[in-house]
């Protein structure tokens, strides 16, 4: 009875609804496009579906019970009248009956949901990347789940991001379980939980997952969201399809955006249409309304095969290329593409990538395993519609092999390209995983990561060392391991005066030689033999310590600022770990 009174509502607004999601969506996918792919989709197109979506809200019915009167009264009124009036009463019919469907299909939903979607507890404690070897205080939150075969609980990533501790409790009982985390792909959003109790696992039903879904289709997002401790189910329209920035992950993938709400502790919840998962509930778009997005079976099945077959999360593939779209003609006739040539220029290559073995600069790459690549970026995507190819980069298997087609001083060529996830030179996220660090002298090392940068708060972009942030976004690493090691901050003592001024600068060398990463720069300087060891910083800024001195200090200022250990433990050695507590 609450869903129908939930229908009735809806009703009262389907028109405005209807012209806020074109001009809304309008705005924001030109907004992401320029972002992203730089492909252009005409702003009328939404136009195409609003008939569509009057005629849809306008048919659903306040009760069951009215459809049955109505719908013999509408049928005796065909059988008396013209045959204007019977086509008429008949296009009502079929409206009321798919209204019918459409209420018998929640109620599958709901049905279905309350032996398969689960309430997740989780209390998680963040790094503190400024200082590094702390955590910053424990916080709780909930979010959603649901079943699958093999016993186990999908969800989003960024439920049990940094979990300290996860409980999970089934619909109907007031018990919670202990759950362990399986696997997390925080680039996908997405995580398996397990739970060991059998008792938990009584009266369960997995759920199975289906196919996409298409434009103006009915999906209803069921889950465990804010205001209230049941169960939740809200129904929504499949309003486009295509690559989306995950918001937790930093990436761009596959999403279905709907017009359900999606609020906090739905996320992990599934989107069912019929009686299989169409996707998985993540993020909305703030300052909208009903704008939700929910991550698509391809993505789900991606990864969820990843883990079945390795163990462990593997992760989306990627070709390491930064394109540039080819729309201009002066520029397709520079690069010699005869009028039936799309594609799109190679701009920059990422040399830890395959295809920076195969490919090279001002390359055009005109089509993808055989799908033809247009002047925009995109490739054909079901009926009438158009992804970036990226998307065919990512459901790639890693080290699966792709065919490129490309277009060389004017010669078509056909060159093969082994696939797998590439790292960036600075991380973007580093989830469920302590920070590393190296102190010495009162000198803090660190490795350049987007989460530091993020440290300086929500305009991180401009708030934080503007040299620090644009190699962040924009530099790629030259060998496998890299990092920017950078002295993030300098914990003053007399052996370090008149250095304060040099924290945030990137660290280069150390006596004399060029250092990968942090892991190497912590050898060096512990393996140094000499009296004095210098670090060469950025702006040819120099840092000469005494060695003995400096390492006595050390233990001194671990002492002082309550700091265990003057390394992590992901560059702890056996020869060093006597020599770094402070004692």
């Amino acid at each position: 009875m609450k869903f129908l009174l939930f229908c009735n509502e809806t009703m009262l607004r389907p028109i405005s609804r209807t012209l806020r999601q074109v001009s809304s969506s309008f705005r924001h996918h030109n907004v992401r496009r320029l972002a992203y792919s730089g492909s252009h989709v005409s702003p009328f197109r939404p136009l195409n579906h609003l008939h569509q979506n009057l005629r849809t809200c306008s048919s659903l019915l306040p009760s069951l019970s009215s459809f049955n009167s109505n719908q013999c009264r509408y049928v005796t009124t065909a059988a008396a009248a013209s045959t204007a009036t019977a086509a008429v009463a008949v296009e009502q019919l079929n409206g009321r009956s798919t209204a019918v469907v459409d209420t018998i299909d929640a109620y599958s939903a709901i049905e279905l949901a309350l032996d398969s979607v689960v309430k997740i507890f989780t209390v998680s404690s963040s790094p503190n990347y400024f200082l590094p070897w702390q955590n910053k205080s424990q916080r709780e939150s909930m979010g959603s789940g649901f079943v699958i075969s093999g016993k186990r609980i999908v969800t989003n990533a960024h439920v049990v991001a940094d979990h300290t501790f996860v409980l999970v409790r089934k619909h109907g009982s007031p018990t919670k379980y202990r759950a362990e985390v399986k696997a997390v792909g925080h680039e996908c959003d997405l995580a398996i939980l397990t739970i060991e109790s059998d008792e938990f696992w009584e009266g369960m039903k997995f759920l199975e997952l289906g196919d996409i879904p298409f434009m103006q289709e009915a999906v209803a997002v069921v889950g465990y969201p804010q205001g209230g401790d049941n169960i939740s189910v809200t129904k929504g329209v499949v309003s486009r399809v295509e690559p989306t920035q995950y918001v937790h992950g930093a990436t761009q993938l596959l999403a279905i955006q709907i017009d359900a709400a999606i609020n906090p502790g739905n996320s992990g919840g599934p989107a069912i249409m019929g009686d299989k998962v169409a996707g998985v509930a993540f993020q909305n778009l703030s300052g909208a309304e009903n704008i939700g997005y929910i991550i698509p079976v391809p993505v789900i099945k991606h990864f969820v095969d990843g883990v079945e077959a390795s163990g462990n999360y593997s992760g989306f593939c990627s070709l390491g290329l930064s394109c540039q779209p080819t729309e201009n003609v002066q520029l397709r006739e520079y690069f010699r593409m005869r009028p039936e040539l799309t594609g799109v220029l190679v701009s920059r290559i990422n040399p830890l990538s395959d295809a920076y073995n195969v490919l090279k600069k001002d390359d055009i790459v005109l089509a993808f395993d055989g799908v033809p690549i247009a002047n925009d970026g995109t490739v054909p995507f079901r009926n009438r519609e158009r992804i970036t190819f990226d998307h065919l980069v990512s459901m790639k298997k890693p080290n699966e092999t792709a065919l490129v087609r490309i277009l060389r001083d004017g010669e078509e060529l056909e060159l093969t390209v082994t696939l797998r996830p590439l790292k960036p030179l600075v991380p973007i996220q580093q989830f469920d995983k302590a920070p590393s660090y190296y102190v010495f002298a009162g000198l803090v090392f660190i490795p350049l990561s987007q989460p530091y940068l993020h440290e300086y708060g929500e305009d991180w972009y401009n708030t934080s060392p503007r040299r620090l942030c644009e190699r962040a976004l924009r530099e790629l690493p030259q060998k496998p391991g890299q990092e920017l090691v950078i002295l993030s901050q300098v914990l003053m003592d007399d052996i370090n005066v008149g250095y304060e001024r040099l924290a945030e600068l990137q660290v280069k060398k150390v006596n004399g030689i060029e250092i990968n990463n942090l892991k190497h720069m912590c050898q060096l300087v512990e393996d140094c033999n000499e009296d004095n060891v210098r670090f060469d910083l950025d702006d040819e800024r120099v840092i000469v310590l005494n060695y003995s001195r400096a390492r006595t200090a050390t233990s001194h200022i671990l002492k002082r600022h309550r700091i265990p250990s003057a390394m992590s433990n992901d560059i702890l050695t056996p020869d060093t770990s006597s020599q770094v507590t402070s004692g």
